[in-house]
């Protein structure tokens, strides 16, 4: 950044001392470890075990063999069942059972996500939406793997889309049996786990029809193969084949041609239908009802939140130790060249994204928390399960896009040595690029947060009259056009007093931060609720037209919302370190370097809309600047309290390989030149 005498940060200390704070790394570790420590020891003991690792040299068909082999190890170590009753094996411990879960993307991401098709959706669905019947029947089988089994929800023509599924299941009352059918190629069931080969069981998700009436969708249990392997009559599939990623799992497609399941295959805890086909329900409200039956993606969701933030740490350690190794050009002339992490440029590039790991991470074990708040009982109201919702929804689309983000940007920073299988930055960026989009494709998850945020702007006005109405609107408009007409900026430039020290200190503030932050959704939010509001009167098609003119923005406010989200709980985390410790003073700057790096990047926005002087604006670069500059020397203690050892990271650019051979080669040159029998360089020819 360019700056003029004005603006320059020469003099302006980053708080006080220039020398390197000296880090305990030991406490760092223990913040990023989250709630449940020993669970999460527990998970990266598993993906230590050279048991669970991905094989690299075999095929799809045997990389899928070995990942079915290695689940039913999985259970012989009893983590799988940690979410489930006693009764079953299991702790009914939700939190731990998840804090294991995401430490698997170390081992294989086909394993964990098997794992997760196996116990956190089939086995899980039986659970939460069956009753005791249905958990003495089919949980045993479905703990143990006897029955591997699908989650049978996504169909080829309804993803994200699960209300307007096409599969049917309709009632017999003269057989009392139910009918699944789908009636057309795009009601197909696809890109199941355990489908295409090894499944002999499917919790089917169907629009339930009984007496001519349709009461929406519902979960059943189906059986799918025989035990030779062969599908039941009515019953077809196809294999979804080779994947961009994940291949040690079985994806593929499930069709039904009127096939006929007992009555009491209905998974009916929270709706059910006697002999006789009359429809009964604990949750009268349709939507209500629809909304509880799917809540058990919730779990996904904040599973995959967790592993994305697995990928982003494992990514920076590789990157970071292979960028404080390696070298390249000796700029100095001084017979050694120069390690890659000491550019400037390739520290912007990791170690920006080393807070955002720590901001990920922090926001994650509070998500965690909630879900476990919610599943565990303790705190299992339908508010709660809204906001669990809802923040799901926000932070597995933001963490899985950063996680996709810091591999592509590890990888390059790596070079060659990236793109090599070796070095696992490809694999695991392969394998985790599908988690932007199962449990809900990222951009309608964000959709569905744009709404709520939307839904809450709109209870302001609730209660009010009309005169209230448009007093708020009318502040509101008020407080944009302030700042727009220059009268907030000459407030801040009269604050600063012409000291770049004094706009630093201020962009410093963490309730500034915060307020920046917030205004970055809030303001969005009003103004599309403002102009959504004119069309409360006219009909379902305006209205839709209207919602759609403004999605794309909606959407950028739901992804600064969950931003926002993640610099609050890094604040928040800041609490449990001594305020007098350099540890403190370091998550500081990381904290500062995320929430500052976010609004350097919208910078454009918060100049037009007033929220930031010119002065301020061009210091926020030049902040960040300095902040990555007194944070490289400790790069490596910042990823190293991340907690992963070779067993995890299995990367032979991060095994200490490489400093060895730079070690050598540079004994090989100084012998050289000690012996004197290092060749003369060819003499430059003369200018003339």
């Amino acid at each position: 950044m360019v700056t003029d005498a004005s603006t320059r940060l020469d003099d302006v200390e980053l708080d006080a001392d220039p020398k390197t704070a000296a880090i305990n790394n030991s406490q760092i570790a223990y913040a990023l470890m989250g709630s449940w420590p020993d669970a999460t020891m527990r998970g990266r003991n598993i993906a230590a075990d050279s048991r669970f690792w991905r094989d690299d040299t075999l095929g799809c068909e045997a990389h899928r063999e070995r990942v079915l082999a290695q689940l039913r190890d999985l259970v012989s170590v009893g983590t799988p069942l940690l979410a489930f009753p006693e009764e079953f094996g299991g702790a009914a411990d939700n939190g731990a059972n998840l804090a294991v879960f995401q430490e698997l993307f170390l081992a294989d991401p086909s394993l964990q996500i098997k794992s997760g098709v196996q116990f956190g959706l089939f086995a899980s669905a039986i659970l939460h939406l069956g009753t005791e019947t249905h958990h003495r029947r089919w949980l045993p089988g479905a703990l143990s793997v006897e029955v591997p089994g699908a989650f049978a929800m996504t169909e080829s023509g309804h993803g994200s889309n699960v209300a307007g599924l096409a599969t049917t299941a309709t009632y017999d009352e003269h057989t009392e049996e139910w009918v699944i059918n789908t009636p057309f190629r795009l009601a197909w069931k696809d890109y199941l786990g355990n489908a295409a080969k090894d499944g002999t069981a499917a919790v089917v998700f169907a629009q339930l029809i009984t007496r001519g009436m349709n009461h929406g969708v519902h979960a059943f249990y189906v059986p799918i193969r025989d035990e030779n392997g062969e599908f039941l009559p009515g019953i077809g599939g196809e294999d979804d084949g080779v994947k961009g990623g994940l291949n040690g799992i079985d994806n593929g497609r499930l069709h039904f041609d009127h096939v006929r399941i007992p009555r009491d295959h209905l998974l009916n805890r929270y709706g059910d239908v006697d002999a006789a086909g009359t429809y009964t329900s604990p949750i009268e409200s349709p939507g209500r009802r629809f909304f509880v039956m799917t809540g058990t993606l919730v779990q996904g969701r904040v599973s995959l939140d967790g592993a994305a933030t697995v990928a982003q740490k494992a990514a920076l350690s590789i990157g970071v130790t292979y960028a404080n190794q390696r070298r390249q050009f000796d700029n100095a002339k001084s017979g050694r060249e120069t390690v890659l992490l000491d550019y400037t440029r390739h520290q912007h590039r990791l170690i920006p994204r080393i807070a955002t790991a720590y901001a990920a991470t922090f926001a994650h074990d509070e998500l965690l928390r909630e879900f476990d708040a919610v599943f565990s009982g303790e705190h299992d109201t339908p508010e709660r399960r809204s906001d669990l919702e809802t923040l799901a929804a926000a932070l597995k689309p933001l963490s899985t896009w950063q996680g996709m983000d810091t591999l592509q940007e590890v990888r390059e920073a790596c070079g060659g040595a990236g793109f090599l299988a070796e070095n696992r930055i490809v694999g695991l960026h392969h394998d985790l690029d599908v988690y932007t989009t199962f449990e809900g494709d990222n951009n309608v998850l964000l959709q569905l947060v744009g709404k709520r945020l939307l839904d809450d702007f709109a209870a302001k006005f609730k209660d009010a009259d009309a005169r209230e109405t448009a007093r708020m609107v009318v502040t509101q408009t008020a407080a944009r056009a302030f700042r727009e007409i220059g009268l907030a900026r000459l407030g801040g430039l009269a604050t600063d007093l012409g000291n770049p020290a004094r706009s630093v200190g201020w962009l410093r503030e963490p309730d500034n931060q915060r307020a920046l932050l917030a205004a970055r959704v809030e303001d969005e939010i009003a103004e599309i609720g403002t102009y959504l509001a004119r069309f409360v009167k006219k009909t379902p098609a305006e209205r839709a037209d209207a919602l759609n003119s403004q999605q794309d923005r909606l959407i950028r406010a739901a992804r600064c919302y969950a931003e926002l989200i993640q610099w609050e709980a890094f604040t928040r985390k800041l609490e449990s370190f001594d305020a007098t410790t350099d540890d403190h003073k370091v998550m500081c700057w990381l904290r500062d370097l995320y929430g500052l790096g976010l609004i350097n990047r919208d910078l454009d926005w918060y100049l037009l809309s007033g929220r930031l002087t010119v002065k301020r604006a061009r210091l926020v670069g030049s902040y960040i600047d300095r902040l990555v500059s007194r944070l490289r020397p400790l790069a490596q203690q910042l990823v190293d309290a991340f907690g992963y050892g070779p067993e995890h990271l299995r990367a032979v650019i991060a095994s200490g390989a490489e400093q060895q051979w730079q070690d050598e080669a540079h004994a090989h040159y100084e012998q050289l030149r000690a012996s004197g029998q290092m060749p003369k360089p060819e003499p430059r020819p003369k200018r003339r």
